[in-house]
């Protein structure tokens, strides 16, 4: 699975009040956090260059990660406590 987070970028698309720096995390049914992410070249830059579904801006949160079956929760704050528009999207990548 590859989840991205876009805030900066939605700017280009005309999209006001755009989150400038996003944060990702994501968690399971228990609530614990699996994977977090802030600027997507941070961490699992080769996994998610690998997907073809790399963000554009780095300070765009993304993360891969191998998941059984079950629920999951797509976290996503404003680094700093900031606050904005924000899009995340969730890709089955095999």
């Amino acid at each position: 699975m590859s989840c991205a987070r876009f805030g900066p970028s939605l700017s280009n698309f005309g999209i006001a009040g755009a989150l400038q720096d996003p944060t990702l995390d994501l968690v399971n049914s228990n609530g614990d956090v699996l994977r977090s992410n802030n600027n997507w070249k941070d961490s699992q830059q080769t996994e998610i260059e690998a997907t073809g579904l790399q963000p554009d801006d780095i300070r765009e949160a993304a993360l891969v990660e191998t998941l059984a079956s079950g629920n999951y929760t797509a976290i996503v704050r404003g680094a700093g406590n900031t606050t904005g528009v924000g899009l995340v999207e969730v890709y089955n990548v095999q």
